[in-house]
């Protein structure tokens, strides 16, 4: 008892730097403690407790750890930012990769898009990226990884939360041990705990939500995700178009007939815009600002982005996705080669530009669309054509 109270001391004091033994030492007096009492709260059975949350030892093998106490290194400052044509490396080979499924699962698929609107392609692609199918490897268990995150993490509160949902699946009769990413995301289409609890469905007709190993929750459950985010029946994610216009115009939204007309919008295909479309309000997306392809995106675009912030990963699953439907290939705009810059250095441009007046938002080293779109605003009122791209120029004319 008297070992007990000095643990709980321990990891009740203000922080102090604490070792990795007295970490796991202390760690199942801090799971009853802190943990037990969230979940209990939350309905989980003592039971279900004591079978699957009491013995959990930390994993020191996750990336990013901080111990209580400890100073966090910004290794992110020293991260290279890279081109973003890296990034589709990979996406034919997803997308030649789901054309047999496309057959194999057609009738989830059209169950699902008859229910949600999302087309099966787009589950597919997002099923592919996500887990190859399935047929990578989730080799964590997500009670271990979250409870170690809710410890030894920037995050704690969240990744404790979590922990608590994934608690709440298994009470509910998920299969056991939940799998997960080395980040706590499960199975198969990589939700969160909490987003399972939320939007897993039995695609199946089992009973039960499978993330781990069904095909046919994991496509319910992305499609049911993608519907409830506000996927819009019938619409296109985005379209690629003649990049021949000013890269700064990426915060103005308007109807694709008034791109038409206003600004001699075309697609690379030659093909005209879907006529249904026609009053869709979109957006322009530079993602390379003018060294690589440009796009008209839709609202569905956007919901994409709920999967994954990341604009290059909605491109992915775009692309992915028509490669699959309609055996699309490579954007027909190349991505020109860009330089490499330390996100530390990308951040130093954001804070020069903030400085000038120009709004980045934020300076956290990743450029995003008001990143972009102010390095093109910043290069116009310095006389300079517009890249809309960070760049060693760039970096060196701010200093």
């Amino acid at each position: 008892m008297r070992v007990l109270c000095l643990i709980l001391i321990c990891f009740a004091l203000p922080l102090q730097a604490m070792t990795r033994e007295e970490v796991t030492v202390g760690f199942s007096a801090w799971l009853e403690e802190i943990l037990w009492p969230q979940a209990r709260d939350a309905g989980v059975a003592r039971q279900t407790w004591d079978r699957h949350a009491a013995g959990l030892k930390p994993d020191w093998d996750i990336p990013g750890l901080v111990l209580p106490g400890q100073t966090v290194p910004k290794r992110q400052s020293q991260a290279e930012f890279r081109a973003p044509g890296r990034y589709f490396r990979h996406v034919a080979g997803t997308a030649s990769a789901g054309k047999p499924l496309a057959n194999r699962h057609a009738s989830v698929l059209r169950a699902q898009e008859k229910r949600t609107g999302v087309p099966g392609h787009i589950l597919l692609a997002i099923w592919g990226r996500e887990s190859g199918y399935g047929r990578v490897s989730i080799p964590h268990n997500a009670l271990t990884v979250l409870a170690t995150k809710g410890r030894l993490s920037t995050r704690a509160e969240y990744f404790q939360a979590e922990f608590v949902a994934a608690l709440q699946l298994i009470e509910t009769g998920a299969p056991t041990p939940l799998r997960s990413s080395w980040a706590g995301a499960i199975g198969q289409a990589q939700f969160t705990p909490y987003n399972v609890l939320e939007f897993g469905t039995d695609g199946d007709g089992d009973g039960l939500v499978d993330m781990n190993d069904s095909a046919g929750d994991t496509l319910a459950s992305i499609a049911t995700f993608l519907g409830e985010k506000g996927w819009q029946r019938g619409m296109d994610w985005g379209f690629e178009i003649t990049p021949n216009i000013a890269c700064t115009n990426t915060d103005v939204a308007k109807p694709i007939r008034d791109w038409v007309a206003e600004d001699s919008i075309t697609r690379v295909s030659g093909r005209p815009f879907p006529a249904a479309e026609m009053d869709t309000e979109v957006r322009l997306l530079l993602p390379a600002g003018t060294q690589g392809p440009a796009f008209l995106v839709t609202p569905n675009f956007f919901v994409l982005k709920r999967y994954n912030v990341s604009d290059l990963y909605a491109l992915f699953i775009g692309n992915t996705g028509d490669r699959i439907a309609y055996g699309s290939g490579d954007f027909r705009t190349a991505w020109q080669p860009v330089d490499t810059l330390l996100r530390s250095e990308v951040a130093q441009i954001q804070s020069r530009l903030i400085e000038k007046g120009f709004d980045t938002g934020g300076a956290d080293g990743l450029p995003g669309a008001k990143t972009r779109r102010a390095i093109g605003e910043w290069q116009i009122s310095a006389g300079l054509s517009p890249t809309c791209f960070p760049s060693r120029a760039v970096f060196d004319a701010l200093q």
